[in-house]
């Protein structure tokens, strides 16, 4: 995203009508160049409203995100850095990086829009302009990959719980990083190492909720999904949402290396969208089909073959559909 156009977006923001000529004065460009940006922004997805004579606004509701207001919500956790950009590349990707580069552990990146925005085994997060939550958190661990047994797992805990202050019902679990209200996605997550895995190791912790997805860019996903605005009464403030991500999710980050996945088993297990449904475990190497008995104190997901047996995935894809 160009200066200009985010300077356009900063006099936008209030909500109100701009002609293009009071926003040309204010930037310092001509009618023409304040029109061609704003050209820009709507094929970015932005709900721009325009009145020939009146001016140009952002839809009412619309909101962006601010790390002061972000900050302001929270009430439990403290961010290092909370960083917000109208767009980047991935927050994971910019989290990863700055791991690399210096002390950046304990602290929270968001995006307006992601250009190359990914879930998981490399399957692109559709990511339009403002209409959802990405954001990834940088920690630190001490004791490698052991340690980090079931994390994705124990953040959908994080999430969920976030979710359900803010009013949400219904709110389930798909192993092993996926959050579905009434049988769809809302959103999902995306966890990457970063260092020594027998020691000292950061972890980039992603996370996608869907608030406000536009129709058009919904038809391209590929299963069942939902968002937020489709599900609340009322909108809700995307800096309160991630407000309350970051405060449940550092708390629970907070003591994790401590206590470890068991501590959210029970948690986890309660919410499971899909236990005790016929399913099948997709590997690289195999697929294994059996019904679904939960999770282990690792967060192994847990199948009940045919002869009654027990077989444990600690990775894989889960999939309803018939194999």
């Amino acid at each position: 995203m160009s200066e200009l156009q985010e300077k356009i977006l900063a006099v936008l923001n209030d909500g109100g009508f701009h002609s293009g000529e009071a926003l040309g004065s204010a930037l310092g460009v001509s009618r023409t160049a304040v029109w061609k940006q704003l050209q820009k922004l709507a094929t970015m997805g932005l709900p721009l409203e325009s009145i020939k004579g009146t001016g140009y606004r952002l839809a009412q509701g619309f909101e962006l995100l601010a790390a002061v207001d972000i900050r302001a919500h929270l009430s439990a956790a403290s961010p290092r850095h909370i960083d917000v950009f109208h767009s980047l590349e991935s927050t994971n990707t910019f989290a990863r990086e700055q791991a690399a580069k210096r002390d950046y552990a304990g602290s929270v990146v968001f995006a307006e829009r992601q250009t190359a925005g990914r879930g998981r085994r490399g399957k692109e997060w559709l990511s339009p302009f403002g209409a959802s939550i990405y954001m990834s958190v940088l920690w630190d661990f001490e004791q490698g990959v052991q340690a980090l047994q079931g994390l994705s797992l124990g953040v959908g805990v994080a999430v969920r719980r976030a979710l359900l202050e803010l009013g949400l019902a219904d709110v389930s679990l798909k192993w092993p990083n996926d959050i579905y209200v009434k049988g769809k996605k809302l959103g999902g997550i995306l966890l990457e190492m970063v260092g020594d895995p027998e020691g000292h190791c950061s972890v980039v912790i992603g996370i996608g909720i869907n608030v406000s997805m536009p129709i058009a860019i919904g038809q391209n996903i590929d299963q069942p999904w939902t968002d937020l605005d489709s599900e609340l009464l009322s909108a809700v403030s995307r800096n309160k949402l991630a407000a309350r991500l970051i405060d449940e999710i550092f708390t629970l980050l907070a003591d994790f290396e401590t206590v470890g996945f068991s501590a959210y088993r029970d948690e986890w297990e309660s919410a499971d969208a899909f236990s005790g449904l016929q399913c099948a475990i997709i590997t690289p190497r195999e697929t294994v089909s059996g019904v679904l008995s939960g999770v282990d104190n690792n967060g192994a997901v847990r199948l009940r073959l045919a002869d009654g047996s027990i077989q444990r995935f600690i990775g894989g894809e889960l999939s309803l559909r018939q194999v």
